[in-house]
């Protein structure tokens, strides 16, 4: 069996489990989109290189489940929109742009769209992401849901600490200061999405700029820097965990990381089940409330699945619901602040409050979340 084929059996067995609702050709589908244009070269990368692509299954796959999947077409261009305007980096810029350009009545979400819009047209990566979504399914919404995930994923990698949809902006910009900004409805947008998205004739169109940020964000170097961030970051964690916590804290997140299910951790650790996902629970209590102040408390939290930003808290879009049904203005502010990436000093200013009363609230907001969690 190939690695390919191992891949392909092990996702089939997880959508079975996640989607029991779906049919096996969306299951099939979905696979194939995973598993990306040539399955075959996943045999030729090296280990690193290997776990660097799982990491990348993985953060799809959560992006299509919590945003996408199941949801209309309109919906889920919504939260595609709400997703990318949060990059507080691209918001300031694009806010600054429309100050001095000659429309100043556009949002962020309008000029949001026009770049999205453009990336579509003419994007090498995704007009090969287009084309490989028409391959693995005919299913229109399907084909919508697997597309705008793929951009999400695409917009938010980062290159040299900024968004790539940070240097598609700017490089929209150059083309259309002279002519200015179009509108493009949004319904006339999600409809061009589920008519075809088969790539047209547009390869001609690729900027340098593609191949000038696709190279860097491939460049080794990068990589090595994000590894050595992540470890240090990892080992400031585990040093914390041995400390206030024990030592079977610190070697579930190891084992964690390393990407161990549950059962497996548990085999590894000679413990039940049921100990190791209140161990989990421990860990990522420790990662919210210690770590909400440190420099990079949404690498921990995404390493937990349970960050606010990528994985809304690890809640389900059911429990989601329920949990901001039952949140206050406050709370609900203290949320999309956070979200929006403003500091705690910030909030705390904004909503009258003293830090250590955000910090409070804060954690109350993440427990509960963790209670809705473990009632499932």
């Amino acid at each position: 069996m190939t690695l390919a084929q191992a891949l392909a059996q092990e996702w089939k067995t997880r959508l079975q489990e996640d989607y029991p609702n779906h049919n096996s050709d969306i299951h099939n589908s979905i696979i194939c989109w995973l598993l990306g244009d040539d399955p075959s070269r996943l045999e030729t990368l090296t280990p690193v290189q290997k776990e660097m692509a799982s990491k990348g299954r993985e953060f799809l796959y959560r992006i299509l489940g919590q945003r996408y999947l199941d949801v209309s077409p309109e919906r889920a261009y919504q939260n595609l929109m709400q997703r990318l305007s949060g990059l507080v980096m691209l918001r300031q810029k694009i806010r600054a742009w429309v100050n001095t350009s000659r429309d100043r009545q556009r949002s962020v979400i309008d000029v949001l769209q026009e770049v999205v819009q453009e990336m579509l047209n003419s994007d090498r990566y995704l007009q090969q992401q287009m084309a490989k979504i028409a391959e693995c399914t005919k299913n229109s919404q399907l084909r919508n849901s697997l597309l705008l995930a793929s951009v999400e994923e695409y917009c938010i990698r980062p290159i040299r600490n900024q968004p790539l949809l940070v240097y598609r902006f700017v490089n929209y910009l150059r083309r259309t200061q002279r002519g200015g900004l179009t509108q493009v409805p949004v319904k006339e947008w999600v409809k061009l999405i589920s008519e075809d998205i088969t790539p047209g004739d547009t390869e001609d169109r690729v900027s340098l700029l593609d191949a000038v940020v696709t190279s860097e964000y491939q460049d080794a170097e990068a990589m090595e820097q994000q590894h050595q961030l992540r470890s240090k970051v990892q080992e400031e964690f585990e040093k914390y965990l041995v400390e206030k916590v024990d030592e079977k804290a610190a070697e579930w997140l190891r084992l964690y990381i390393r990407g161990n299910t549950q059962d497996e951790i548990a085999q590894t650790l000679n413990m039940p089940v049921k100990q190791v996902y209140r161990l989990r629970e421990k860990v990522s209590y420790h990662a919210i409330r210690v770590f909400a102040l440190k420099q990079q408390p949404e690498l921990i939290a995404s390493w937990l699945g349970i960050s606010l930003n990528e994985h809304g808290l690890g809640l389900t879009s059911s429990q989601w619901q329920e949990y901001w049904q039952n949140l206050n203005s406050q709370q609900r502010h203290l949320i999309e602040a956070l979200k929006s990436g403003a500091s705690i000093e910030e909030i705390a200013k904004k909503l009258n409050l003293k830090t250590n009363q955000v910090i409070s609230e804060w954690t109350k907001l993440y427990l509960a979340a963790q209670s809705l969690r473990n009632s499932s």
